[in-house]
């Protein structure tokens, strides 16, 4: 059998660099699975089809403009960085900025085996006391990567913490100017109290940028044996991962919703139960994190505003999409209320 060449991965080609790079890496002719596509970097899980060896190569998506939003170099610098930390990460393996091996920049990195949870529903089956053990696990996992001090790893000019909320809400304030196309009650009002009340950061850490339940490898032990998709990393406030785990793990009342947290599954621990363990093991301060967690409602809402403003332009098509302009009022509200309950 031919080996599988999928759209945007040129197997001979990788192949052949990779023997330049790391020579007996490979042992055989490779295949290729894409398993991730879209406006987001895309993913392969890359087999040696006569050997045990099976990688990840990470790519921009195919027709990219925006170089800066798919930077594999920063990608693999921060897992770079994090690997030899208490931090699970994949090992990762080269670098190619050169984009005639492939047509963009890449990188490979080891493939690690586990299974990521989008839903309560996935999770429903590992039951309540495995489910809780994950949840409280993200937790502290998320504890071990704001301890790592980053210029120790090489990351100490990895961003720009100073100023860093005031510049994340100006930020999602013109994202969503880009795409206004109708009355939102509330957003603005939101956006300007988030401005009112910015608190004052702690120190820098690396932040993760994306931190939730999908995003990390949980193994048959319930242990987390990597963190995934550090496209959104930098150096900033520790307390925007912490308010946006939250966020996700909060009930939204929409079972029926496109857009998922895992909180209905048995077993999984209170928002208020995954500050207090952060707060405990970290040691920070978390009197603001209602702040945080009305900031992420707000940002998602942008985001799910910018998915509809496509959808109605035609540019986005798929299953859920239709019903995404219905949620932005209900982030919207959350947003509010947890601002005002602060």
């Amino acid at each position: 059998m031919s080996p599988v060449h999928p759209p945007g991965l040129d197997l001979d080609r990788l192949r052949g660099h990779l023997d330049r790079e790391r020579p007996g890496l490979v042992n055989g002719p490779l295949d290729a699975l894409l398993i991730e596509g879209g406006r987001s970097n895309l993913t392969y899980v890359v087999t040696d089809t006569e050997g045990a060896g099976r990688w990840v190569v990470r790519r921009p998506p195919l027709g990219h403009v925006l170089a800066t939003a798919h930077d594999m170099k920063r990608e693999h610098r921060v897992i770079s960085g994090l690997y030899p930390t208490a931090v699970p990460v994949p090992e990762p393996v080269l670098l190619c900025e050169d984009d005639t091996v492939i047509g963009s920049s890449f990188y490979v990195m080891e493939y690690v085996e586990g299974t990521p949870y989008r839903t309560a529903e996935q999770l429903a089956p590992l039951g309540a006391e495995r489910t809780r053990k994950a949840v409280l696990g993200l937790v502290d996992t998320l504890v071990e990567l704001h301890a790592v001090d980053p210029q120790a790893v090489g990351l100490g000019d990895f961003g720009r913490p100073e100023g860093f909320l005031d510049r994340q809400l100006r930020r999602w304030g013109k994202q969503l100017d880009a795409s206004r196309n109708r009355e939102l009650p509330g957003i603005d009002e939101l956006h300007a109290a988030l401005g009112r009340q910015l608190p004052h950061s702690p120190a820098p850490t690396v932040i993760h940028g994306d931190y939730r339940l999908d995003n990390v490898l949980l193994g048959s032990d319930d242990e987390i044996k990597a963190v995934l998709d550090w496209e959104m990393s930098t150096l900033g406030d520790p307390l925007t991962d912490l308010g946006l785990l939250v966020m996700y793990s909060s009930d939204l009342g929409l079972p029926e919703s496109p857009v998922s947290t895992t909180s209905g599954a048995a077993g999984h621990p209170s928002p208020a139960e995954l500050i207090e363990r952060y707060a405990a093991r970290s040691g920070r301060d978390t009197s603001a994190i209602s702040w945080y967690t009305a900031f992420a409602w707000f940002k998602l809402a942008v985001i799910l505003e910018g998915i509809h403003y496509r959808y109605t332009l035609g540019q986005t098509v798929g299953g859920g999409f239709d019903r995404i302009g219905d949620l932005v009022p209900v982030f919207i509200e959350h947003g509010l209320t947890t601002l005002q309950e602060g």
